[in-house]
């Protein structure tokens, strides 16, 4: 068993550390800048004289300080890793190759797939024979080449599958391609998880993070735009590496330096999370884990498989609760209406 599952998402990272921003200069400098060039000719030119130019030149200028700021709330509440992303650059084009770097991810495919394709159904009766997911609407964070992105949309899925490398993408929309059905299912966009929270809110119905959180930069803000995305009693899907001294020795030591199953320098053990710590963050960010069940990667037949052991790779199912905002805001019954009404108080504590 191998801990190298987080392979081939690893080309999850885009932009720089996490609380810097892009651009030139530092922020405040950027938008004094900004704010001077506009000033500037506001002053000097323009047939309607300095009042109607200024008021003018204020509201460009109003306009433009409004958009570089979410620039740089953007850049600066970014979930992304530059180094992961650095790392796995020149892999873009081999994707799709089955004996390749992203072996592991190929096979994992053979019982993720499943894993989701069950569980969502388990949760309906209501599916198409032949299409048991359609009218499901599917967020693939950190696609890749599109390895799950395809099958989800075999089985009915309307899939968005986002990556912030745009090699990845190109290899995604290159090999779809080959498939007229899944053009119509599959829509690839080369941007990162904070960008879709820009686009709208509660808009799909999954998420699918698949080897993707143990290579983010900040993997509670991950979490929370999941949640910002979701639609209510949405689910959300993760696959990861546990951080044990099981983990390292099996999923670096000898998986990648050792044996080369994985290219050297793909996993950063320090950033592996345990099960118990991810349902932690789950929960306090508004979602309910419902399932956690071990993988295991037997590297001699090239499989995947379930196992009661969680020590190394592991799955988890979890969906978005409908109370957390409503129990968030609502004050708590105070002691003279427990007693008035001891029922209703009751009741209001109850989740």
């Amino acid at each position: 068993m191998w801990g190298c599952g987080g392979l081939s998402r690893a080309a999850r990272a885009l932009v720089g550390p996490r609380g810097r921003s892009s651009g030139a200069g530092p922020p405040g400098r950027r938008l004094g800048a900004v704010a001077g060039d506009h000033y500037g000719p506001a002053f000097q030119r323009g047939p309607g004289g300095f009042s109607e130019n200024y008021s003018w030149k204020m509201q460009l200028t109003s306009n433009s300080t409004r958009s570089a700021m979410k620039r740089l709330y953007s850049t600066s509440h970014t979930t992304v890793d530059s180094k992961e992303m650095n790392k796995f650059r020149l892999l873009a084009h081999r994707w799709w190759d089955e004996q390749g770097e992203y072996s592991t991810l190929h096979s994992l495919n053979d019982i993720r797939v499943p894993f989701i394709r069950d569980t969502l159904l388990n949760m309906s009766s209501d599916h198409q024979l032949g299409s048991p997911l359609s009218g499901v609407k599917i967020l693939d964070v950190g696609c890749g080449g599109g390895l799950l992105s395809e099958p989800l949309g075999r089985l009915g899925a309307s899939v968005t599958g986002i990556d912030p490398l745009e090699d990845n993408i190109r290899t995604a929309e290159q090999h779809k391609s080959f498939d007229p059905v899944l053009a119509k299912r599959i829509q690839y966009k080369p941007c990162s998880l904070e960008d879709i929270v820009e686009e709208a809110t509660e808009t799909f119905d999954v998420i699918v993070a698949s080897e993707v959180v143990e290579h983010v930069a900040d993997l509670e803000m991950f979490i929370k735009f999941c949640y910002q995305v979701l639609k209510p009693e949405g689910s959300l899907f993760i696959t990861t590496i546990n951080k044990t001294q099981l983990s390292y020795i099996l999923g670096i030591v000898v998986a990648e330096r050792i044996m080369g199953i994985v290219p050297e320098g793909t996993h950063d053990w320090e950033k592996f999370i345990s099960p118990e710590e991810l349902e932690c963050l789950l929960d306090s960010n508004g979602f309910l884990v419902k399932t956690v069940n071990g993988m295991s990667y037997n590297p001699l037949s090239g499989s995947w498989s379930w196992t009661e052991s969680t020590s190394i790779n592991y799955a988890v199912h979890a969906m978005k609760c409908r109370v957390k905002e409503q129990s968030s805001s609502r004050e708590p019954p105070s002691e003279t209406d427990k007693e008035e009404h001891p029922a209703k108080a009751s009741a209001s504590t109850t989740v």
